[in-house]
């Protein structure tokens, strides 16, 4: 396929995994399953839904299977749509009338998807409305994800749930409803999706075609995320942790050498992705050490000798109020230090070396005793 006839990147897939769409099961949320259809079956079908919980839990999946659903005509029993039901086939070739996809748009100038959804994208709601309700019944709008509307989109948004076209479903998928206008929350009706266990996460996982020799270290990596196992599977982030914590393993006497090629991995051209795992990874390192010190070391280990050192490094309330204070200094470093472009290298290896000097400080009474 030549470059002119690939198919555009869609801001609303993760790299690796079928696209919600195509993702016609939804394992553990049968609570914010039914009370959908608890809705739906009594005649109170609010016209905008809050799909909220955790990123990579199957918001957009649940938003896909309500639009499926509601579009195929459903009562209120099941969301379940057979495949070869004709709204199910054109929904998955994306050529269903009575849906309309609002999410971050192709800028073909700059030949990359936009950061932010635009007002562009949100007034074209009108002309949709206009042309589906020519043809009467249902019709749904699918947000995905609210959280990327800018101010301009966001207020134009706010006007069409201040005045939905009848008929009309609007389901909006965030991942951090706090950031949103408060305007546009208090007029949907919220479905919160929680955390999956590990069994649900495997199956999940399983049929998302991805796999590990681990499933409990991803899981608990993933901390009940499908498509954070996901991301972690394609990027080999079990590999990239264990690697974390055999470095911190020499704290407080840092080995700097191995310190500078953990570093330089998440450096150059290219390597976004893997920069944003590290920091993703060492955000979570500094959480479970805050944890460790209040609540002891976790169950189960995301790498080997992880709760050894976890407890050796917070072994008490008074230095996991010192690293929670660092996880809250070092993940507004990070912020700062991608807003700036800060060389990748650099940004990590200061990171490192402040958790090595904490180390230092936390570990020093047990060192003198010694």
């Amino acid at each position: 396929m030549s470059g002119a006839d690939a198919p555009l990147p869609e801001p609303d897939r993760i790299e690796g995994a079928p696209h919600p769409r195509e993702t016609t099961a939804l394992l553990g949320q049968d609570a914010a399953e039914a009370r959908f259809l608890d809705a739906l079956r009594q005649g109170r079908l609010h016209h905008g839904w809050l799909l909220t919980g955790p990123r990579g839990v199957g918001k957009a999946t649940l938003a896909w299977r309500i639009a499926r659903a509601l579009l195929a005509g459903s009562s209120g029993e099941s969301l379940d749509v057979p495949p070869d039901h004709p709204v199910a086939r054109r929904l998955l070739a994306q050529s269903e009338p009575g849906l309309f996809l609002l999410r971050r748009a192709w800028d073909a100038d700059k030949k990359r998807l936009k950061t932010v959804i635009t007002v562009d994208e949100v007034r074209r709601l009108k002309g949709f409305f206009n042309l589906s309700a020519t043809e009467g019944g249902r019709r749904v709008v699918i947000v995905d994800t609210a959280d990327e509307m800018n101010v301009n989109a966001a207020n134009a948004l706010l006007k069409a749930l201040e005045e939905p076209p009848a008929g009309v479903t609007m389901l909006l998928v965030s991942h951090q409803p706090s950031r949103l206008l408060p305007t546009i929350r208090s007029r949907c009706r919220e479905l919160r999706l929680t955390r999956l266990h590990p069994p649900e996460m495997a199956a999940a996982l399983g049929a998302a075609g991805a796999e590990t020799d681990d499933m409990a270290a991803l899981a608990e990596l993933a901390d009940g995320s499908v498509g954070e196992a996901i991301r972690l599977t394609q990027l080999d982030g079990l590999a990239t942790y264990r690697a974390l914590i055999a470095l911190f393993a020499t704290l407080p006497r840092l080995d700097r050498p191995r310190a500078l090629r953990l570093a330089e991995t998440a450096a150059g051209r290219g390597a976004e992705p893997q920069l944003d795992l590290m920091l993703t990874l060492f955000d979570l390192f500094l959480s479970r050490l805050a944890r460790t010190g209040v609540m002891g070391p976790p169950r189960t280990e995301a790498a080997p000798g992880e709760a050894t050192l976890l407890a050796r490094l917070a072994p008490d309330p008074a230095a996991g109020r010192v690293w929670a204070d660092l996880h809250q200094a070092l993940g507004a470093r990070a912020r700062h230090g991608r807003s700036v472009n800060l060389d990748p290298a650099a940004l990590l290896l200061d990171m490192v070396l402040k958790v090595d000097e904490t180390a230092a400080r936390v570990t020093a009474p047990a060192q003198v005793g010694a």
